[in-house]
């Protein structure tokens, strides 16, 4: 079964994956309204509210019906600055934003998520995205699609220098441990958007990959 969604909340639009899912989003004619807010303002498009600030500050104000909502933030424990700040973004900004969207009337939730997520794991970064995880289960939302791509390929505003070395490397190993291009991911979440059920779908990379194609 499938639904049209009209109104769309995304975060983490001008990032590597937001930005590719934002232009289809904004060029599918069945969306009238997207909804995201960032830190730099996003290019004008009639279809297009871009409230622009600080998240903390704007992410209670938003106001609106709300049918479906993305959620592709992400940052690395470099670029954050400590694995506070990190836990701050992948783990709190998300749970915020997921909160705000379900207020807001939104049924069905899409987060990036990472492959090896476990709230378990004795690797950091993986510990917080499995926490993260956890913590949006507990928000019981009628449809919650976990999307855990393994390293994304693309090329970023600011590269990522853990991702150049593996992205490479990526593309070679088998399975979904094999490297995922950005716009494929961005491709895959669109459609598993339209797609309804009830409950949480877990998608790995190699189904990524193929929903992407």
């Amino acid at each position: 079964m499938y639904l049209t969604p009209q109104h769309i909340l995304i975060a983490g639009a001008t990032g590597l994956t937001g930005e590719h899912l934002l232009d289809r989003l904004l060029n599918e004619p069945t969306v009238s309204r997207v909804l995201a807010p960032t830190r730099r303002p996003l290019a004008e498009h009639p279809h297009l509210e871009n409230p622009v600030g600080d998240p903390a500050v704007f992410l209670p104000q938003l106001s609106g019906r709300v049918d479906i909502a993305f959620c592709c933030l992400g940052t690395t424990i470099k670029q954050a600055g400590s694995e506070t700040a990190f836990r701050a973004v992948d783990l709190d900004m998300v749970v915020a934003f997921s909160k705000r969207a379900r207020e807001m009337g939104a049924r069905h939730l899409l987060v990036v998520s990472a492959i090896g997520a476990d709230p378990k794991s004795s690797v950091f970064y993986n510990r917080v995205k499995g926490e993260m995880e956890q913590a949006l289960m507990a928000q019981d939302w009628p449809q919650l699609t976990i999307a855990r791509p393994s390293v994304l390929l693309g090329e970023r505003i600011e590269p990522r220098l853990g991702e150049q070395f593996a992205g490479p490397l990526s593309r070679l190993l088998p399975g979904k441990y094999r490297g995922i291009e950005a716009c494929q991911l961005a491709r895959a979440l669109w459609r598993l958007a339209l797609e309804e059920q009830d409950g949480v779908r877990i998608v790995e990379s190699d189904e990524l990959r193929k929903l992407g194609k």
